[in-house]
């Protein structure tokens, strides 16, 4: 394994599928993949945190009603210490950019799983 795929794997916790495929096509392919993921997550001085980039990954999953992603974001976001309000605040922003259906559609899994993480 090389060291770009090592760092991303401490960044997440486990390898990207993302770069669990690539390496299936190219070993070079892959070390780009995880070098881009390791620089995307990356804690940088006076950066965005790694809760406050999950809050925007988040919103976004939302808002595009990518669901499950969104729950397992969620799930991290309870790790990085993310409050209730923030996440409600996210939820907001994903109804305000992807359209009241969206939201309609894409809350109650949220909720459910918010009230199980105890937010």
């Amino acid at each position: 394994m090389s060291e770009e795929t090592n760092d991303a794997l401490d960044v997440k916790g486990f390898q990207p599928r993302s770069v669990v495929y690539a390496k299936k096509l190219d070993e070079g392919f892959s070390d780009a993949l995880a070098g881009f993921y390791t620089a995307v997550w990356a804690e940088r001085e006076n950066g965005l945190s790694k809760k406050d980039k999950h809050l925007l990954v988040f919103t976004i999953a939302c808002s595009n009603l990518k669901t499950e992603s969104a729950v397992k974001i969620l799930q991290r976001l309870k790790k990085f210490g993310a409050t209730a309000q923030e996440v409600k605040d996210a939820m907001m922003i994903a109804a305000w950019t992807g359209g009241i259906q969206n939201f309609t559609d894409f809350t109650p899994k949220i909720l459910k799983e918010m009230e199980r993480l105890e937010f």
